[in-house]
């Protein structure tokens, strides 16, 4: 890992991922979950204040950078906020089959390198009768913006730690395996076009 991976990326991310229009993003779909819950890429723990921790009986969090969770762990301190951390990906979780009531993943879709595997994984671990929360950012519907992400991906990506601009979010979720129950999609105000189509909502097994 370089220099800029290491010490440059997780505060350029906590930054960026803070920032006004996604916390109001969060505040939508964070305080949703409920019972045995389970963050994928929890990052520096910018969804842990709007957890409602009384609807919660057990938390886990898988996030595969060392640096992000220990941003993460310190936020869920000050928090009083009992998490079990896994450092791994999310194409490849360490949990059992139907434990979790609520699988929650937010602005990390973008970018998983095997997503679809990810998913599945996902399905695996969530109860039959258990919700994925979600809210990412991805491909717009307007082609114009949508072939302008697709010319900027590659540096994006370079810039924001392998972060896709165009990746195609209902697609991706209802390929795993999943029905999408709710779905809300627009551009985020004061947000780059380019970057600020949000799809968010829920999905379950198709069972």
């Amino acid at each position: 890992m370089g220099f800029y991976e290491k010490y440059i990326l997780p505060k350029f991310l906590n930054c960026t991922c803070g920032a006004k229009p996604i916390k109001l993003q969060r505040e939508k779909i964070v305080p949703l979950a409920y019972g045995k819950v389970l963050e994928i890429g929890i990052g520096s723990g910018l969804n842990i204040p709007f957890y409602n921790k009384s609807a919660i009986e057990e938390f886990h969090a898988v996030e595969p950078s060392q640096e992000l969770i220990k941003l993460a762990k310190k936020v869920s301190e000050e928090a009083n906020f009992k998490i079990t951390f896994h450092l791994c990906g999310a194409e490849d979780i360490p949990l059992k089959k139907d434990y979790f009531d609520t699988v929650i993943i937010t602005y990390t879709m973008c970018t998983i390198p095997k997503v679809i595997e990810a998913n599945r994984e996902i399905l695996r671990v969530l109860k039959p009768e258990g919700r994925l929360l979600f809210c990412e950012h991805g491909l717009s519907p307007d082609i114009k913006i949508a072939n302008r992400q697709s010319k900027l991906n590659y540096i994006w990506g370079k810039i924001a730690g392998g972060c896709n601009l165009n990746r195609n979010i209902p697609e991706l979720i209802e390929s795993s395996g999943f029905k999408i129950n709710e779905l809300e999609e627009m551009y985020l105000p004061g947000t780059p076009k380019f970057a600020g189509y949000n799809y968010w909502g829920s999905a379950s097994k198709t069972h």
